[in-house]
């Protein structure tokens, strides 16, 4: 058989896989909180492993090595952000959302739970949350969409639509009918390729290049700042300063992640939260380890052999598809769709829920049936799908650029909220919704400026103040915020 036979081979196994996994969990979903939140069941595991895959879209596998290669292991700080992020997300907002959400009012989303949280009887929060998910997720899911169509180009030499319209067919399948429990057993399988691939790429790679050593030797050769995580003497203080603290800023953005937090609150018990933080983060750190790896061989591989690719985002496919069986690359090449795919997916399901669980139930005076609600979310998933592949059929952007501009919008946007939320009591409705609004228009303002600082930092830390100014100026105590918060400290207690 032809080598491009073997890779047909894997992937339509993969392919049959996700779409067996979302079977079944469609004959396992009847409700509308089941299509959402999976019943609130997630095993630590699982919880952990969809998190991460969920989190790591096609940039982990594409553009975080991209960016190694093409410029050194100074973009590793945004493997190091990213990790602390994780860690702490885990540690301070999982226990505390699980349980919160479920003593406010059994929240199923995120602008349900602010809602709720702060008893806010105008709606303008709830909207104005569903409307920042449905700008900036519309654009995340695009770039899981560009990513697919470049995956195809460069391992099959295919055309760009024909691969994403593919990648988008397989996904909305699964997503359609298997909800959220489809979309997180899928993820568990889709995490466990992606991390098997970032080890073995690497220590093949360097096997035939000739052990540790002879990579180091290269890669420093054919830059001397390829391997100071500071890089280059002439790129200045001023500018390595930028490229630190942007890379590290990357880990503020987990607080206000939608497709990652609803995890947290899918979860079986708060208990089951430290399981899941310990696995979770020991996942990202193998993952993040090898992707940072295989930039950096890449470079040294290329240097010796030849072979270089055009477009820096393709060096693992490369690799993959140079130095591996034909079988067992195209299992790797799965995985680059996993890693795609189990962030699509994800981006869908919350987009539908703010369609139907935070807009359209908000408006209905009627409590419609959970058959309806089902249906409903179901037209969300198609709907947001639609309107992202009309936005990727010309992208403008690379895959890392485009997921770098959605992290920031929900970072700055929610995270701020999030944790207010969860640990001050005196956030008012109109403090979450003008620090809202507020990071949600700086992500768009900052790059303006041109100062080569990621707009997340500075969003963030303006939606934060004006969050607290706010709620400073406008607190009223409220007699039943102030019962969930002692039901708070009572679940705290007996944790």
């Amino acid at each position: 058989m032809s080598d491009q036979v073997f890779l047909y081979i894997a992937l339509g196994l993969y392919f049959a896989l996700m779409l067996f996994i979302g079977y079944m969990a469609f004959r396992r979903t009847s409700d509308h909180e089941g299509y959402m939140l999976a019943g609130r069941g997630l095993p630590p595991w699982v919880a952990a492993l969809s998190a991460g895959a969920s989190d790591m879209s096609g940039w982990l596998i594409m553009g975080l090595p991209g960016a190694i290669y093409a410029t050194g292991l100074i973009e590793g700080w945004i493997a190091v952000g990213l990790l602390i992020g994780s860690y702490l997300n885990w540690r301070l907002v999982a226990p505390r959302l699980r349980a919160y959400t479920e003593v406010s009012r059994n929240s199923i989303t995120i602008p349900s739970f602010f809602e709720n949280r702060l008893r806010d009887r105008s709606r303008l929060l709830r909207s104005a949350a569903s409307i920042i998910i449905l700008v900036f997720f519309t654009l995340y899911a695009s770039s899981g969409m560009v990513a697919g169509g470049v995956f195809f180009e460069s391992a099959f030499g295919g055309e760009y639509i024909v691969g994403m319209v593919i990648v988008t067919a397989v996904t909305l399948a699964y997503t359609l009918f298997g909800g959220f429990l489809g979309a997180s057993l899928t993820d568990v399988v889709q995490g466990l390729m992606m991390v098997t691939a970032l080890v073995i790429v690497p220590v093949v790679a360097i096997v035939n290049i000739g052990g540790f050593s002879e990579t180091a030797s290269i890669v420093e050769t054919v830059g001397s700042g390829n391997l100071s995580i500071f890089g280059g003497a002439e790129l200045g203080a001023g500018a390595t300063a930028l490229i630190v603290i942007s890379g590290l800023a990357w880990g503020l953005g987990y607080f206000g992640q939608p497709h990652i937090i609803v995890r947290f609150m899918a979860l079986r018990s708060t208990r089951d939260a430290a399981s899941a933080r310990r696995i979770g983060t020991s996942w990202q750190f193998v993952s993040l380890l090898g992707a940072v790896s295989a930039g950096l061989i890449g470079i040294a591989y290329f240097d010796k052999f030849g072979g270089a690719p055009q477009n820096p985002e393709t060096v693992v496919l490369l690799l993959s598809q140079t130095l591996l069986h034909p079988l067992v690359s195209g299992l790797v090449l799965a995985s680059v769709l996993a890693a795609i795919m189990s962030t699509l997916s994800s981006q869908l399901i919350v987009c539908s829920s703010a369609l139907v669980e935070d807009i359209y139930r908000a408006v209905k005076k009627t409590p419609p049936s959970q058959q309806t609600l089902v249906v409903l979310g179901r037209a969300g998933v198609l709907l947001i799908a639609a309107i992202a592949a009309l936005l990727a059929i010309t992208p403008n952007d690379t895959i890392l650029g485009l997921v770098a501009f959605a992290w920031a919008g929900f970072g700055a946007a929610f995270g701020p909220i999030v944790l207010l939320s969860l640990y001050w009591r005196r956030l008012t409705n109109w403090g979450a919704l003008a620090g809202m609004v507020s990071g949600a228009i700086g992500v768009f303002v900052w790059p303006l400026f041109e100062t080569g600082l990621y707009e997340l930092l500075p969003a963030f830390v303006l939606a934060l103040l004006v969050a607290v100014g706010v709620s400073l100026a406008t607190y009223r105590r409220n007699e039943e915020i102030e019962q969930d918060t002692g039901v708070m400290i009572a679940v705290g207690k007996q944790r």
